[in-house]
Parts: structure tokens; C-alpha cells; sequence
């Protein structure tokens, strides 16, 4: 399961989603505990990005180690060195695999060894013969070992019903100890199962209180650059800091957005002066880097942002009917010069699209008449 554990890499321009889990990998005679990293692609970076076939080999090499001798030297890298005394591993080379290729699966948004078999399952629901059945327990017991008690994301009865269900009365599920399925066991599976289907399309059909979590409208991304002019139909571009739109605060008249905020950065009247006169808004960055920061502005100038956006769609009605017409899409604000207002990469504190997505929904409730807004 990914959970949690998202990471990425980049093969040429194209950013590739991954994630990671930890392995031991047998080096010179020492085991070392690291992560083993999964990418979408089928990649797997044990030390060396390798393919799936690969990692097999790797794994029947022994260089990634599910089995761990007893006396054996392990490491953490630079964190613990210790010897193992009695070791007890949980995976096999063949889980580990499987394990692997559903992880892939899921980058991918494909059904993984439990999604198949779940809908193996609704098949045999909606016909129950022992042709379904037998499909349902073979995909069943695809799932890993040591995924199956995950399957129904149920912590308390656990796959329990699963191997009830695809056993059959009279059947024996894949767990030693269980006793053979009577038709009274079976039956309380079947309930289970009938309970959980509507349970589900309960949670389907249900409609959030305060509305959907995801965005309806597709992201829009901005892209970085240097508007010179106004243009009649900018269209998204008008959307940028550096779109030249000008805007009053106070009585002084900025060129654009980007004018105001370095403008209002800096302490010099002389320098705030050649800022709010520069040609373009890379120009008035630079001049602002030469000159000293306002005491405390790495803490303000998220407010300062906030104001000068608020201000421009105020001032710009057409700029705010592009900014409304963007709907509820996720704002990406592609900013080479800064990780803190921009994306950059998905990897920046992205401020510019969250102020964009905060002005916007100001705009929209002013629009259907909140009061106080």
C-alpha cells in the first residue's frame, strides 16, 4: 500500500510517480536496511533502477535479502550496526514480488491483485455458480499472503467472509486451523457481503454537507513568464503577478501586481521609486533583490500578497470575471524565481495558487450576495 509514501522521479522531462518501502540488501556479506523505491514505469531502484524481471534476478541473487541469517552483520547505514539473533522474516522473494507489481498497479491507478479480486467477488455475487466461485477464490488467493487480511479495509473481521465466501458451505478456506464452512457460516458471509454493497452505495450517493472535496474543473497551471502589455484576450495569462494591470494602493499608482509587492518590500523611497518605474516586473525583482528587506517582511508579506490580489480583480472587474470563470479548478503557479509563491515542480509552498484560489472564492460569494463579503 502506498499510503503516505509518495516520491518521484524525473526520466527525460517526464515526472514519474513512485513510492517506497524498506528491504535488506546483502552487500559484501552485510545486510543493509534501506528503501526500496517503485516508480509507475515498472522501475525499481534497489541500489540500481532495474525492471521487474530484473528485481527477480536481484532477488534470487540474494542482493535483496528476505532471508536473514542468524549471526549475520546488518546496518543501518550511518545510524546502527547489530548482528541478527534468531531473525524472523515475513516475506518471501515470490510475496515480495507480487507485493511489488500491485504496488505498480497502483501508481498506475489499475486494479491491483485485491481490486481483481473484489471484482471476481461481485461477479459470483450477482451469479452464484461454482464457475464464479472458483474465479473468485483463484483470484482470491492471488492476492498476496500478506495482503489478503487488508482486502476488505475491514480491521475487524479481516478477510474473514472473503475466505468464507469463496470456500463455500462444506468448503476449507486457505487458513489451517479454520474448520470447514457449515451453511450457517457461509450464510453470515453472504449477509456481510449484502450489507457492504449497500453499505457502499450508501457512501456512493451520499452528498457532503459542505459540498465535494475534489475540484470539479481541471487544474490550470500558469506558466512563468513576462507579460510586456495588456492584451484583449489574455485569457489565463491576465492571471498572472506580472500581468500588466495596474492597481492603486494608498494613492500611488503600481504598473502591476509584482511592481506593488517589491515595491512595498523594500525600505529606500529612491529604490521603491525606481521599482514602481521599471520596465518590467523582472526588472523591478532585480532592482529589489540589490536593496534591504522592511524588518519583518518574510512574515508579513503573505498578508501584502493577499491585499494587492484582492486589489486587482476589485479594480480589474474583467480580470475577476477570467479569475470566476476558472470555476473550483486547483491553481498551479509556475514560478522559476521563487519556491515560496510558486510550484516549482510540486515541490513549492505554492502561495500564489492558494491567495488566487482565496481571492476567487471571495469574488464568487460577493457575487451570490453573502452577507458581509
Amino acid at each position: 500500500m502506498i499510503g503516505k509514501r509518495t516520491t518521484h522521479r524525473t526520466a527525460d522531462g517526464v515526472r514519474i510517480p513512485g513510492t517506497w518501502r524498506h528491504a535488506f540488501i546483502c552487500n559484501g556479506g552485510t545486510y543493509f536496511l534501506t528503501d526500496l523505491f517503485i516508480y509507475a514505469d515498472g522501475l525499481i531502484d534497489c541500489w540500481g533502477l532495474v525492471t521487474v524481471e530484473e528485481f527477480q534476478e536481484k532477488l534470487r541473487s540474494g542482493w535483496v535479502a528476505t532471508t536473514l541469517p542468524d549471526g549475520a552483520e546488518a546496518s543501518a547505514h550511518d545510524l546502527a550496526r547489530w548482528k541478527f539473533s534468531q531473525p524472523r522474516a515475513w516475506l518471501t522473494p515470490d510475496l515480495l514480488v507480487a507485493e511489488v507489481q500491485d504496488t505498480i498497479d497502483q501508481l498506475n491507478g489499475r486494479p491491483d491483485s485485491t481490486g481483481r479480486c473484489l471484482a471476481a467477488v461481485d461477479t459470483f455475487l450477482g451469479n452464484r455458480t461454482e464457475e464464479n466461485r472458483a474465479a473468485a477464490r483463484a483470484a482470491f488467493l492471488a492476492i498476496p499472503m500478506s495482503q489478503r487480511r487488508y482486502a476488505l479495509g475491514d480491521m475487524d473481521t479481516k478477510d474473514w467472509p472473503l475466505r468464507v465466501l469463496v470456500a463455500g458451505p462444506g468448503g476449507q478456506t486457505y487458513v489451517p486451523f479454520d474448520q470447514p464452512i457449515t451453511q450457517e457460516v457461509y450464510d453470515r458471509a453472504v449477509a456481510y457481503f449484502e450489507d457492504r454493497a449497500r453499505w457502499m452505495d450508501e457512501r456512493r450517493t451520499r452528498v457532503s454537507a459542505d459540498g465535494p472535496v475534489a475540484p470539479r474543473a481541471p487544474a490550470i497551471k500558469l506558466y512563468h513568464s513576462y507579460p510586456s502589455k495588456s492584451v484583449a484576450d489574455p485569457g489565463t495569462l491576465a492571471l498572472r503577478n506580472d500581468y500588466p494591470a495596474p492597481i492603486t494602493i494608498g494613492e500611488i499608482s503600481y504598473p502591476s501586481v509584482a511592481h506593488a509587492y517589491w515595491a512595498l518590500s523594500v525600505t529606500q523611497p529612491e529604490v521603491r521609486t525606481a521599482i514602481m518605474n521599471a520596465d518590467t516586473s523582472s526588472a523591478a525583482r532585480t532592482l529589489a533583490a540589490e536593496a534591504p528587506r522592511r524588518e519583518g517582511w518574510e512574515q508579513a508579506r503573505t498578508a501584502v500578497m493577499t491585499s494587492l490580489l484582492r486589489a486587482k480583480y476589485d479594480q480589474h472587474p474583467d480580470l475577476a470575471e477570467i479569475l470566476l470563470a476558472t470555476n473550483d479548478a486547483t491553481v498551479i503557479y509556475d514560478d522559476a524565481d521563487s519556491a515560496f509563491w510558486g510550484d516549482n515542480a510540486g515541490r513549492g509552498r505554492n502561495w500564489t495558487d492558494r491567495i488566487l484560489e482565496l481571492v476567487r472564492s471571495e469574488l464568487c460569494a460577493r457575487g451570490v450576495g453573502i452577507p458581509g463579503l
